[in-house]
């Protein structure tokens, strides 16, 4: 009992914290140990910065075709094509394997078309990396009247995957392993004990910045579990999704953002966890392990690649199946002039 608290303890260090506390995880992984990509393409969600420039640096220098990025800011991604153009690893002819796509993951209309602009340019998509979302802010309403946080961290990324399943189904038959993930937390325990995901009116309730953010997270692990259900295990082995934790992660959410919701008591994290905090490529791997190497699906992986059982809540069928139920509900009502009565598929992928 000891030793398995011990390793609990190792573990938790690990997940969060930058090096030498990192090295303790008892499931080691390091982005060298990303294997070869030569051949396949990538979608990227939020990949020109943060987290997501890990994960896109990573995945070039380990020689994926093309690799496509969401990205709000077009500045955002120029610079980061500009990185990748300068780094002495890499240089123009990676940077010219990257596609940007604007996209804001709030507008359901442009995720759809831009999945669709992505299906048209390409034959094959081998990794979907669901890493953009809002961070830990006060509580915003989208265009749709939707809670902003659960539209683009979760409902947002849903209409991206089922749009673009297709594609990854396709990609699997012809004997490749497809992998997507989705960007958690472990702030997913942090959510009303109550929750059940049964009506919009309950998305919309103020929780408060820490369980607004959690309750999205919680949302990427139920998608990843229900996924594995409705589609692995339901005769599509070779394609895996999966919701994998990064970690404390020095980014713009965790300098700048925590500000607007907690204008002075965000400096313990912005300033007093800033030495202790991983940078963006320590905060990709769990994500890149994910992406590349894991052979399983519907898990919920810690750094550097810990899977864990997550909350009790993320371990609940039920309450995965609410919440995929009230999401197809909510996307097809809100968008059903420019989606369903254009034949959207969105009403059966996100279910099967």
């Amino acid at each position: 009992m000891a030793q398995s608290t011990l390793g609990q303890i190792k573990n938790t260090l690990a997940e969060n914290l930058t090096n030498p506390a990192a090295k303790l995880g008892t499931h080691q992984f390091s982005l060298d140990e990303c294997p070869d990509l030569s051949g396949k393409v990538a979608v990227v969600t939020g990949g020109s910065e943060g987290i997501g420039y890990g994960v896109t640096y990573t995945l070039l220098r380990h020689n994926i075709k093309k690799l496509f990025i969401l990205s709000i800011s077009e500045e955002t991604v120029k610079g980061a094509q500009d990185a990748i153009s300068k780094d002495k690893d890499l240089g123009p002819e990676y940077a010219g394997k990257t596609v940007w796509k604007q996209c804001d993951l709030g507008n359901w209309e442009r995720v759809k078309n831009v999945a669709e602009e992505i299906k048209s340019s390409t034959d094959r998509l081998d990794i979907l990396v669901n890493n953009a979302g809002r961070g830990i802010m006060t509580y915003q309403l989208t265009e749709y009247g939707v809670d902003r946080h659960m539209a683009v961290n979760h409902m947002g990324h849903v209409i991206l995957t089922s749009h673009l399943l297709p594609l990854m189904k396709k990609t699997a038959e012809a004997g490749d392993v497809v992998r997507i993930t989705n960007q958690a937390s472990n702030l997913h325990e942090k959510v009303p004990e109550d929750l059940k995901f049964e009506s919009l009116e309950e998305l919309n309730q103020d929780l408060g910045p820490n369980q607004q953010y959690g309750r999205s997270k919680l949302a990427a692990i139920l998608y990843a579990r229900y996924f594995n259900r409705k589609v692995t295990q339901n005769g599509h082995p070779n394609v895996l999704m999966n919701a994998t934790h990064p970690g404390i992660v020095s980014t713009k959410m965790s300098k700048e953002d925590i500000h607007e919701p907690f204008p002075l008591g965000g400096y313990g994290m912005s300033v007093g966890l800033e030495p202790f905090k991983k940078d963006q490529f320590e905060g990709a791997i769990s994500t890149v392990y994910a992406a590349t190497t894991i052979k399983e699906s519907g898990k919920y992986i810690c750094p550097p690649a810990v899977p864990e059982p997550g909350s009790k809540q993320s371990q609940d069928d039920t309450l995965a199946d609410n919440l995929m139920e009230l999401t197809r509900r909510v996307v097809m009502e809100k968008t059903k002039r420019q989606s369903a009565d254009q034949g959207c598929p969105f009403d059966d992928l996100v279910l099967h």
